[in-house]
């Protein structure tokens, strides 16, 4: 396999199997690296939560916002806003402490990217 980073404007993804730290996620101004399972966790947690705001919008008004979140022994992810429109939050649970965030606009496409980015 060979290294793959996808970026946007607000938003950066990538994958490199020659590295320890496998993974990448990050925006404009920050970055860190994930271990490959934080990096799986991520996208499949990532997943769960947009299939929950899709899932829910039909229930709510349409100005209501709801936060969701998921977590796994690895990562916690909420996503915060309009279920068509939501912000995205990442700690990871690990001893390295990191946390980062993306703005509602950002997200759309930075779900597209991690559904595509292909490591395991």
């Amino acid at each position: 396999m060979q290294k793959v980073l996808k970026s946007g404007t607000g938003w950066r993804i990538g994958w490199n199997p020659a590295s320890e730290y496998q993974g990448l996620v990050g925006s404009d101004d920050w970055a860190f690296e994930l271990t490959a399972q934080e990096l799986e966790d991520f996208c499949r947690l990532l997943g769960q939560l947009v299939a929950n705001m899709r899932s829910i919008q039909a229930e709510l008004m349409d100005e209501e916002n709801i936060a969701c979140e998921a977590e796994s022994e690895l990562v916690w992810m909420q996503v915060e806003g309009l279920p068509t429109q939501y912000s995205l939050r990442l700690i990871l649970n690990t001893g390295r402490s990191c946390e980062g965030n993306w703005a509602a606009d950002v997200v759309p496409e930075l779900i597209v990217a991690a559904q595509s980015i292909k490591f395991f």
